[in-house]
């Protein structure tokens, strides 16, 4: 596997890119009285073009009460049958923003919130990424497995994907 470590517009392509592929990833928050993380899987509305990850949530989730208390928030995108992998850790902001509620509304959201729009529950999370780390298989997972055999057999070293920080 090879590091491209990738900087500033190319890095927000390449997570823009990974998150748009995969979509839920798993959405991993801090409670105070846990040494461990509370982690639940989250669809994103939207990656912005400075690299921030957007949601909809619920003010009644725990993950909502977490985050109140301590904004740190990890990602974690795994798209499995492509060998694609994304972790994102950074930190959450809360808002009513009803700009974007309007902007991110959907049939789906609208199955989490019977009130509509207008539902004092609803919640925008803006993640903004500290630092995120990618593997990207540069070829489908038969072809990753064929190399990965015939790298075991030859002895030979052979690319088989690409893995690196995205500097945001």
């Amino acid at each position: 596997m090879s590091t491209e470590n990738l900087h500033r517009k190319e890095a927000v392509e390449k997570l823009k890119e990974m998150v748009d592929k995969i979509d839920i990833g798993m959405m991993c928050s801090f409670p105070a009285d846990s040494d461990y993380p509370h982690s639940i899987p989250m669809s994103r509305q939207e990656v912005d073009e400075e690299g921030n990850i957007w949601f909809i949530f619920s003010s009644e989730s725990d993950t909502h009460q977490h985050l109140s208390r301590n904004p740190r928030v990890s990602l974690l995108y795994a798209h499995v049958g492509d060998y694609n992998f994304l972790s994102v850790n950074g930190t959450a902001e809360i808002s009513r923003d009803p700009e974007r509620v309007d902007k991110y509304w959907n049939k789906m959201i609208e199955a989490w919130f019977e009130k509509g729009k207008e539902d004092p529950r609803i919640r925008v999370l803006k993640v903004t990424p500290g630092e995120a780390h990618y593997w990207d298989n540069k070829s489908n997972k038969l072809v990753t497995l064929l190399k990965v055999a015939a790298s075991a057999i030859s002895g030979q070293q052979l690319d088989i994907g690409r893995e690196g920080k995205l500097n945001l």
